[in-house]
């Protein structure tokens, strides 16, 4: 039986790369965007198997309402993919409240609020998966990314308790992980920046990586579609997926790091127990 997929930020990026992998395997996508004439062209040449649902993710009271609406129609979600999202580039001090707030509504509060809508059904029909794109910067983070990271480590924590929790259910969890992909994460209107004093050069640095890079990143969003799908029809999903060389990298160097510090403390860290 042919798959039900909410996919939200369908209009680019993973989750239109997402969506024509789906319609290609035969499934049923609805798209959430914010504006669904982004969504004409595929509508139009997949009029059975692609629709458009306007939805702010931001807007978290709007989660249950668009999840009932794709139910009422199509009887069912199997898959629910949370993929909107935008990059955002700061040194930790310069980002402000309301910046970093905006950012978890829309990487963490938002996501979460369409997981609790959808698992009820998946729970019911003991079936579903429950795809989380996070980032490299999920695992691991550098300067002028902490609000960045800090709301994609927030929805790995989130998703890595879920998997645990909706296993028996037959419900799965995929976080996905990618390097530098060419979409749209790092073009100018798109990706948020906060005020530049110029007092972090490391910051400045990555700003200039992230407006220099749009366009010239390595990775092809279509084959990590690909290995996405194939990851969820794989007998045993991993819960994390990083993707792109160096995504896998930066994610494999990282845990060296955590071990090799882990273990140059590990006779302290060990010590700490109440004496016999």
């Amino acid at each position: 039986m042919n798959k039900v997929w909410l996919v939200t930020g369908a209009s680019s990026g993973f989750g239109r790369a997402i969506t024509e992998a789906a319609v290609a395997a035969g499934d049923v996508v609805v798209g959430a965007v914010r504006r669904p004439e982004a969504l004409d062209d595929l509508v139009a040449a997949h009029p059975d198997q692609v629709e458009a649902l306007r939805l702010d993710v931001s807007d978290t009271g709007a989660a249950e309402g668009a999840v009932r609406d794709v139910i009422a129609r199509h009887g069912r979600i199997d898959v629910l993919v949370n993929n909107a999202g935008r990059t955002h580039v700061g040194a930790f001090e310069e980002t402000t409240e309301a910046e970093l707030r905006e950012l978890f509504e829309l990487h963490v509060f938002g996501p979460a609020a369409l997981t609790r809508a959808v698992l009820p059904h998946m729970r019911e029909r003991r079936s579903g998966a429950i795809v989380q794109m996070s980032s490299m910067g999920g695992q691991m983070s550098f300067a002028g990314f902490s609000a960045y990271s800090g709301t994609k480590f927030a929805l790995e924590g989130l998703s890595e308790g879920l998997a645990d929790e909706v296993r028996e259910f037959g419900i799965k969890v995929l976080i996905v992980e990618p390097g530098a992909f060419r979409t749209s994460l790092f073009q100018g209107h798109r990706a948020g920046i906060s005020a530049d004093s110029g007092l972090y050069p490391k910051v400045s640095q990555t700003r200039g990586f992230v407006e220099g890079g749009d366009g010239t990143q390595p990775g092809d969003p279509a084959k990590a579609a690909a290995v996405i799908l194939a990851a969820l029809q794989a007998d045993q999903t991993p819960l994390r997926l990083p993707l792109g060389e160096d995504g896998v990298d930066a994610v494999v160097g990282h845990l060296d790091q955590v071990r090799a510090e882990i273990a140059a403390w590990e006779k302290q860290a060990r010590s700490t127990a109440f004496d016999a």
